[in-house]
């Protein structure tokens, strides 16, 4: 008989691991529901909810993008943060929302930002590295998508340079 009750508690934590596992699944996806929670995402990371948490503390916050068709959402992000850091947002927002709604589909980012650049009261947002608040982004501020194409002497090459590196068996034969 003591061997039976073995089993049945080895049965049991096997089974209680899982039970904990799926319950707390279950309880997150109930709180995920809850209309209050509906700005939390599907799969939050620790730092969404982290900038979430500091929203409603008042040391993050919400800003508006609008994109060229017209259509907008929202992002937190903190009071300190830079550009850089709202483009980030921006991405994976983006990417939540089209998984939300199609599927697995690929967004060329580095095409994105190298036609298009953010803007807020006609001041174009270019350096990534300078702080939202020096642009004048507070909260519940607009942002929006702009056309935008980089000058050529921005330091690249204007031509493709040819790399040849059998050209000098050519002055053999």
């Amino acid at each position: 008989m003591e061997s039976g009750a073995k089993e049945e508690g080895k049965v049991l934590g096997y089974n209680s691991k899982k039970v904990k596992k799926v319950a707390i699944l279950s309880t997150l996806a109930a709180l995920l529901d809850d209309p209050i929670l509906a700005d939390v995402p599907k799969k939050p990371s620790l730092s969404d909810v982290d900038t979430l948490i500091n929203l409603e503390l008042g040391s993050a916050m919400c800003i508006s993008i609008f994109k060229l068709d017209g259509t907008s959402f929202d992002v937190a992000v903190m009071n300190s943060a830079t550009v850089k850091d709202l483009k980030l947002a921006i991405k994976k927002k983006v990417i939540e929302l089209e998984q939300s709604k199609m599927g697995h589909r690929h967004i060329s980012w580095r095409h994105v930002w190298a036609n298009f650049c953010l803007a807020h009261h006609n001041g174009k947002l270019l350096d990534d590295d300078a702080a939202l608040h020096d642009f004048g982004v507070r909260n519940n501020s607009q942002v929006h998508f702009l056309p935008y194409v980089v000058s050529k002497g921005s330091g690249r090459h204007s031509k493709r340079r040819k790399h040849r590196f059998f050209h000098g068996l050519n002055k053999l034969s």
